[in-house]
């Protein structure tokens, strides 16, 4: 059974799952940035950040290769 983090990406269209890659880059970048000049409260906000970037992608490469 899926988790909720996993039913929500799915629920999303391919536009949003595009949109959702590009803003959490962004995130990412900006927190890296940010941690490099003074270290963040939780750096493992970073790794998770990164693996829901690949959980996105993984959900668009999917789609694209069923169709």
């Amino acid at each position: 059974m899926p988790n909720k983090l996993y039913q929500e990406i799915i629920g999303l269209s391919d536009e949003e799952l595009e949109k959702q890659i590009v803003d959490n880059k962004v995130k990412l970048q900006r927190l890296r940035f940010n941690h490099t000049i003074s270290p963040l409260e939780n750096p493992n906000v970073l790794g998770e950040t990164r693996r829901y970037i690949a959980r996105l992608k993984t959900e668009l490469k999917k789609r694209e290769l069923s169709k």
